[in-house]
């Protein structure tokens, strides 16, 4: 595939679908085998679980509900993660002071440095791709990213 230069229209849409095809296992595979982080390996920690620790970290401590909405998934489903990753000490729970009926979920203060390890790759990995572009680019590339998650959830 010629793509020309950076300053290039780019590859047509079928050489970018073509060229992304093969490139997404790969980079599937590559998140597949990211270590756990040593202080963090003796839990039952999986990739489906470093979004909720991911949002934990990036935003601070957030109601089951908040995470079922930002997660986009059951808020059962998000009671079951957190009851687990609690039991296990990864993550911590309290009731809200302003609404008893709302469970508030935070990192607990001695696990926030291997999570944080656990996220740098794939942070510098983005922040050197994303770096370089324009806003417009970078919004490009997420609402990209966004409707093939979507479409290809909804296709099966």
């Amino acid at each position: 595939m010629a793509t020309g230069g950076r300053d290039s229209p780019g590859p047509s849409a079928d050489d970018a679908v073509r060229t992304l095809l093969l490139l997404m296992p790969r980079i599937a595979g590559r998140l597949k085998r990211i270590p756990i982080p040593e202080p963090l390996q003796s839990f039952s920690l999986a990739p489906r679980h470093l979004s909720l620790l991911a949002y934990l970290l990036f935003d601070g401590p957030l109601a089951v509900s908040e995470l079922a909405t930002r997660l986009e998934v059951a808020p059962t489903t998000v009671s079951l993660m957190v009851g687990d990753l609690s039991r296990q000490g990864v993550i911590e729970r309290h009731e809200d002071e302003a609404d008893r009926r709302r469970t508030i979920v935070s990192i607990a203060e001695g696990h926030r440095a291997a999570i944080e390890g656990w996220l740098a790759n794939g942070a510098k990995a983005w922040q050197k791709a994303l770096g370089p572009l324009t806003p417009a680019q970078r919004r490009t590339v997420i609402e990209a990213l966004t409707v093939y998650e979507r479409e290809v959830s909804s296709s099966g």
